[in-house]
């Protein structure tokens, strides 16, 4: 008759990595200047300037920008490398 093993499931890629993507959050702040968060953004992430000047533009205007997504053990250690450089940064869980 019918067999007796469970049966297999398919589980969407979400669930296979269930604690990525974290996300490394910079906020604006009134003290970093714009040419000193580009530089930040270059050192830390390897970023090319055009694409760090963007991030530190969103920053500005957009008072926040997402500068890495990863698993959350990645992105804390980011966030502490961003505060020894005196940026304003958060972990948040993307939803």
């Amino acid at each position: 008759m019918g067999s007796t093993a469970p049966a297999e499931v398919e589980r969407p890629s979400s669930d296979v990595r269930p604690d990525v993507p974290w996300l490394t959050i910079v906020w604006n702040d009134p003290v970093n200047l714009m040419s000193y968060v580009t530089y930040v953004f270059q050192a830390v992430f390897g970023y090319p300037r055009e694409k760090a000047e963007k991030l530190m533009m969103d920053v500005h205007h957009k008072g926040r920008a997402v500068v890495a997504s990863g698993a959350r053990e990645e992105m804390e250690r980011d966030v502490q490398i961003l505060h020894s450089y005196g940026l304003w940064a958060t972990v948040q869980r993307d939803s």
